[in-house]
């Protein structure tokens, strides 16, 4: 057996895999300084994403990771049994009386996956690091519980309620509108950095009660040092002769600049500006950071996408620059995003191929040339064919090279991720300014490709209504091929130039563009939406 994989010092890395093996294979004890997770739980559903069609529209399509992770089967009872073998016997006699209470089902699947995760996690953050688990009502108050017995109940920091929808109503109950984000820490001596939020309005109103014609708001301070310890100074200002808290330099510095208040009698006060306050240290409910709607520009169409702002604010808080922040469930990347904007090195863990692509290309898209490390997924043409020829050798890895090659091109897939259900649609691409355009992907891992696939191929477009269809092959095509294709002309959408209606993508073709925009001939708009750049970049792409 080769020795774990270990990380680079000081390098940023991003892992496609089950995140229990990539923690104990490859993140060695006391290494993080801050973990922020948002675990999934569905009790209708497994571990999967949905995904959007064209103009909010809900595709069919869905892509499980783990048909049975929040089952109970073998893999829990695994985790289960790994739990009670871990050392820890708070979090094995807690997790021991929770299933005798709950019985063998998929809650307590999850909560047996979840706290074995929760062990490594512990293992892996360093003695003045934070841990930010992100849940719903669903799960969290035995969330709660299993993180009491794996951290210590001492070590509970703060339950934090984060309004995440609009006020709206919900059949014969209170309309569930809050998320709960449980934090712990590893001792007392973690990192901490006070935060602020902004005043509330009735405070405002209240204290910042006095405006200058320019509109700008402030209170006014005392300058008098009546019960002030270690005394002040003493003279007269403007008729007025008192112990001040300032000298009389100061008091006229700030006379100088505007910046003193003078009341009917005649006394000074300071001016303190609504502007330039700090606000109010961060309490633990927020209100003020707005979840994703469908017009703010950060938002990439990924259904779980947290703001960057509540990822920024919790890694203020718990952690400082040149850190490193882990999340084992990274989703579309928000963490990563934040960690890579604040300064803090960075892991990430999926076990979607989709997932993995949408990081890489949304910290490509954001930043100028991030620098980072994919493991699990292939990056050259020799891993693409290792990945394919495992997909042939075992069913259970069929999907996975279909899956990778997709998310190479930014495709959505498209077949339920069911053998023999795609009807020849492997996977979409919606592109044009309103997504009014549809490209059909279908992949192909084997050697024996043929013009006939595209005659398929065109059938298929044809059938569906689609503009584009694109032949992603780990062959290369035949000159028949390449001719079939041709035959079938162009696709013309308004406003931009035409596109050949079929066409042939290499899938080393495919990695060699993947780090360029836009990554493919087809006139399109990504599926996921292109992330916002946060440093000026002047080469922007076109949307050929």
């Amino acid at each position: 057996m080769s020795a774990p994989e270990r990380p680079l010092a000081g390098a940023n890395h991003l892992y496609y895999g089950d995140n229990l093996r990539v923690l104990r294979d490859s993140i060695p004890s006391e290494s993080v300084d801050l973990i922020y997770l948002d675990p999934p739980f569905n009790s209708n559903a497994g571990y999967n994403i949905l995904f959007k069609g064209p103009e909010g529209s809900t595709s069919a399509a869905q892509i499980e990771a783990f048909d049975d992770t929040w089952h109970w089967n073998d893999s829990a009872e695994e985790a289960f049994g790994d739990v009670m073998r871990s050392g820890n016997a708070a979090a094995a006699t807690m997790l021991r009386a929770i299933r005798s209470f709950l019985g063998d089902n998929d809650m307590m699947a999850y909560l047996a996956m979840m706290a074995v995760r929760l062990i490594e996690l512990h293992r892996v953050l360093k003695p003045t690091g934070s841990l930010y688990l992100h849940c719903d009502p669903t799960a969290s108050h035995y969330l709660k519980v299993l993180l009491d017995a794996v951290f210590g109940a001492k070590q509970y920091t703060s339950e934090i309620i984060w309004k995440r929808t609009s006020a709206h109503a919900d059949a014969k109950r209170f309309g569930p509108a809050h998320d709960t984000i449980l934090a712990y820490s590893k001792s007392s001596d973690r990192i901490w950095n006070e935060q602020h939020q902004p005043y509330e309005e009735d405070y405002v109103n209240q204290y910042y009660r006095y405006k200058e014609a320019s509109g700008r708001r402030f209170m006014s301070g005392d300058l008098g040092a009546a019960g002030l310890q270690g005394g002040g100074y003493e003279y007269e200002w403007k008729g007025v002769t008192r112990v001040w808290r300032v000298p009389v330099t100061s008091m006229e510095r700030l006379d100088s600049e505007g910046r003193i208040f003078y009341t009917k009698n005649g006394i000074p006060r300071m001016k303190r500006y609504l502007d330039e306050a700090k606000g109010m240290p961060c309490q633990d409910v927020w209100t003020d950071l707005e979840s994703l709607r469908s017009w703010h520009k950060e938002r990439l169409g990924y259904p779980t996408q947290k703001p960057v702002a509540l990822l920024e604010r919790i890694l203020n808080a718990s952690s400082n620059p040149g850190d490193t922040v882990l999340d084992p469930f990274c989703g579309c990347g928000t963490t990563v995003h934040a960690a890579q904007k604040l300064g803090r090195r960075w892991i990430g863990i999926d076990i979607t191929h989709l997932a993995i692509g949408l990081i890489e290309k949304r910290l490509r898209d954001a930043f100028d040339q991030p620098v980072f490390i994919t493991h699990g997924v292939p990056q050259d043409l020799e891993g693409a064919r290792n990945l394919a020829r495992r997909g042939r050798e075992n069913s259970a890895h069929y999907f996975e090279f279909e899956k990778w090659a997709l998310a190479l091109i930014g495709a959505q897939p498209g077949n339920l991720s069911k053998r023999g259900a795609d009807k020849g649609i492997d996977g979409n691409i919606w592109f044009g300014p309103k997504h009014e355009g549809r490209a059909i992907v279908s992949v192909k891992a084997g050697d024996n490709v043929g013009s006939a696939m595209i005659r398929d191929l065109r059938g298929v477009i044809e059938r569906e209504g689609a503009g584009v269809g694109i032949f992603l092959t780990l062959t290369p095509p035949t000159k028949d091929m390449i001719r079939e294709a041709a035959g079938a002309g162009q696709y013309e959408l308004s406003g931009f130039a035409p596109v050949p209606k079929l066409q042939i993508v290499t899938i080393e073709d495919a990695l060699t563009l993947r780090d360029r925009a836009p990554r493919l001939p087809a006139l399109r708009n990504d599926s996921f939406k292109r992330a916002a750049a946060e440093v000026d970049q002047t080469a922007q792409g076109t949307l050929f």
